[in-house]
């Protein structure tokens, strides 16, 4: 009788633990089909800024091989030293990201727009550290072009936020721009699914907020009271952890509307440009 009890409990045991692990699996595909939504196909051809461009291909430091497009400034722009890198949201390509790029080229510096691994035409799958690695070998690769690293403005928008925080941290840069950017992934969970435990077992971190007291370089935020899925308290959270000199901007309009078509938008930029060393 006793050897039947124990097989039996040991029977609801292992079933318990298989609907654990199948709920487990089923949280991880969740979390990532929520965090990344790339796209592979362009939509947009940067031939359309009427400019000179180059179609760019590079490898990150484990082997996956990337895209990208780099603006040059213009040769007698007194910024042509100067570039921006733009580390885009989670969703579309770098083709979506052309109006942006005809924003910053306004500024004088030059531009570099790259897809992280899983996006566009780069190879591989998305992920976390993977997109760290990615922004790491577009930032080499502007190195390797001659730029200084205190002369790369990490631009990141929206996820890209929390990748250009990291690369901050890995390396020299000029300064930081987080546009509509969230202060972590775990955050952001608990806000739009309250019903799960997000915070427990989120392995998606892009913990924004925690890093920006130890990146030393100016930062400029971006943001929208208007913004409908990051809210602007984000934004708050994120300017108060951020170590001086930095700019809070506050634009109008949703998520995923153009806030660089904004004068406020232009006037925050020339303000973290001037403050770059010659």
């Amino acid at each position: 009788m006793n050897s039947r009890r124990s097989r039996a409990w040991l029977k609801h045991g292992v079933r318990g633990l298989l609907a654990l692990l199948v709920l487990f699996v089923m949280f991880r595909w969740f979390e990532h089909s929520q965090v990344y939504h790339p796209y592979r196909q362009h939509e947009g051809s940067p031939a359309e800024l009427a400019r000179p461009f180059e179609d760019i291909r590079f490898q990150s430091s484990d082997g996956v091989e990337l895209h990208g497009w780099f603006f040059p400034a213009e040769a007698q722009s007194p910024r042509a030293r100067v570039v921006f890198l733009v580390c885009h949201g989670n969703a579309g390509n770098i083709s979506h990201r052309l109006e942006l790029c005809r924003a910053l080229l306004e500024t004088g510096a030059g531009v570099m727009l790259f897809d992280y691994r899983g996006y566009g035409r780069s190879q591989g799958r998305p992920g976390e550290q993977g997109t760290y690695r990615d922004a790491q070998a577009a930032h080499a690769w502007l190195r390797q072009r001659g730029f200084l690293g205190g002369h790369v403005i990490v631009y990141g928008e929206s996820l890209g936020g929390g990748v250009a925080s990291e690369l901050a941290l890995r390396e020299t840069v000029g300064g930081v721009v987080l546009h509509s950017t969230f202060t972590s992934i775990p955050d952001m969970g608990r806000e739009l699914f309250p019903w799960l435990p997000v915070r427990w077992l989120s392995s998606i971190r892009y913990d924004t907020r925690a890093k920006l007291p130890r990146i030393k370089a100016p930062v400029l935020i971006l943001h929208s009271r208007e913004d409908e899925l990051i809210r602007f308290h984000h934004a708050e959270r994120n300017f108060a952890a951020a170590a001086e000199p930095k700019i809070l901007c506050e634009l109008r309009g949703a998520h995923n509307d153009g806030l660089w078509e904004q004068p406020e938008f232009h006037k925050a930029l020339e303000q973290l440009l001037r403050g770059l060393p010659e």
